[in-house]
């Protein structure tokens, strides 16, 4: 497979290179998932303005939405999103608290946060398995509805753009993986495997 996944490197142009350079200033290497993107750089662009729109009104924390990516993305068995953003959760709090939300086991987070855990895996998994009971425990947690209405619509955008990745065969970086926790990459047993190094 070729950085781009199942995808051929598209053609270069100006705006092409500037959005795999970008990568160059953070995380200092060009990530498979900006190859596969650089066909259609503008939706990616747009779709992460869509998650800030809807993080806006409600600022949730970097925590708190490295809880839910990291949550969302591992129950959907997404290994690339699962490492780049439990490596981040990791940083953000502990190896042990990104790990235990990785495996499904939310002990060291507060009530409201393991809330938004719980929701975000419900999502992923079975979005028309919810139920107003669901909802409510959110609520019983501290969230207002605009704020479960921002949790649920981030989660599914992450999982559209986590989608895209995974059908079209983007690998978790080597580069990603060197730079991860041990015990992340190994709690990771699902999804594509690392890239060769």
């Amino acid at each position: 497979m070729s950085g781009a996944g199942f995808l051929a490197e598209p053609e270069p142009t100006e705006e092409r290179r500037q959005f795999l350079d970008d990568d160059l200033t953070e995380p200092g290497f060009i990530m498979n998932v900006t190859r596969l993107w650089a066909h259609q750089p503008s939706a990616l662009v747009a779709l992460f303005d869509l998650l800030r729109v809807i993080n806006a009104p409600h600022r949730f924390s970097y925590r708190e939405r490295g809880i839910l990516i990291a949550a969302c993305t591992s129950a959907s068995h997404d290994s690339y999103c699962t490492l780049s953003w439990g490596s981040k959760l990791a940083a953000a709090t502990d190896v042990a608290t990104a790990v235990s939300v990785v495996l499904g086991d939310d002990g060291p987070l507060s009530d409201t946060e393991r809330a938004m855990a719980e929701w975000a895996r419900k999502v992923a998994r079975d979005p028309n398995g919810t139920s107003a009971a669901d909802v409510q425990q959110l609520r019983d947690a501290g969230l207002t509805d605009p704020q479960i209405f921002a949790i649920t619509a981030f989660v599914a955008a992450r999982i559209a753009y986590a989608t895209v990745n995974n059908a079209l065969g983007a690998q978790p970086d080597a580069e990603l993986a060197a730079k991860a926790p041990r015990e992340l990459v190994e709690a990771i047993t699902y999804g594509r495997p690392v890239e060769d190094s």
